[in-house]
């Protein structure tokens, strides 16, 4: 996603010199992008009924402090108003609208899948789950990596835990205020984290102006007492089109 986003930008620079328009960002039209409201916007991401598969629910494979955790954040759904977010296998699944003309790609959707949802083994990737709290505009995500994670022997690629934070980034962007593309990702370092343990990722927007949102990241042990990494992102407002009808 770090990339598409310079890709983007690239292109929407590109697009406007064709044209002789000034380097300005599109702006922003939640409305038409997402319907009349807010809740249209979740609707579409936290479908009441569908036949897609959950991935963020909980398997075999969970460690004892995951499965509480998650229970604990379950908790929280009923009366703080905490929302535990689905994981389908698209981006498209969850979202259901398009690029602005001109930045849409062909291809086979069918074929499409999450990248920190790739590999469909149990246990043995990405396991994860994420919360989001609506009114402050903050997530947590609940991360368990897999041997196929593997860096250092023993501990998880550092790789895999700057993919699992751009993924926890960009739902929290999108659902916090519209943020689409990862426009800078800066990652902080402390600690190796054993294979297969848990870590807890606190996210939340700093603020939002001129079409970007600014966010931060501390990803800790469940007693937080082990800080893995501190790291910060911005992501870029788009207003995206409704499907075509086949």
């Amino acid at each position: 996603m770090i990339r598409r986003g310079f890709q983007v930008a690239a292109r929407l620079g590109h697009h406007r010199r064709l044209l002789g328009a000034p380097r300005i960002l599109p702006r922003l039209n939640p409305a038409s992008a997402f319907g009349s409201s807010t809740d249209s916007m979740f609707s579409r991401f936290l479908p009441e009924k569908t036949e897609l598969k959950d991935d963020a629910l909980p398997n075999a494979s969970w460690c004892l402090d995951m499965l509480c955790l998650y229970q604990e954040f379950l908790e929280k759904t009923k009366s703080s108003g905490w929302i535990k977010l689905p994981s389908f296998k698209s981006n498209g699944d969850h979202i259901g609208l398009n690029p602005p003309s001109g930045l849409a790609v062909s291809s086979d959707k069918g074929d499409c899948r999450i990248f920190t949802r790739c590999i469909q083994v149990e246990g043995q990737g990405f396991e994860y789950v994420i919360f989001f709290q609506p009114s402050k505009k903050k997530s947590v995500c609940l991360f368990q990596p897999g041997p196929y994670l593997e860096g250092p022997p023993g501990f998880t690629h550092s790789g895999s835990l700057a993919a699992m934070m751009d993924e926890t980034f960009s739902k929290t962007a999108f659902l916090a205020g519209e943020g689409v593309f990862t426009l800078s990702f800066n990652i902080r370092f402390k600690n190796l984290i054993p294979m297969s343990s848990l870590v807890v990722m606190d996210i939340e927007v700093g603020k939002i102006e001129d079409q970007k949102l600014y966010m931060s990241c501390i990803t800790h042990s469940r007693d937080q007492q082990t800080v893995y990494t501190n790291s910060s992102g911005v992501f870029l407002q788009l207003q995206l089109e409704e499907e075509s009808p086949q």
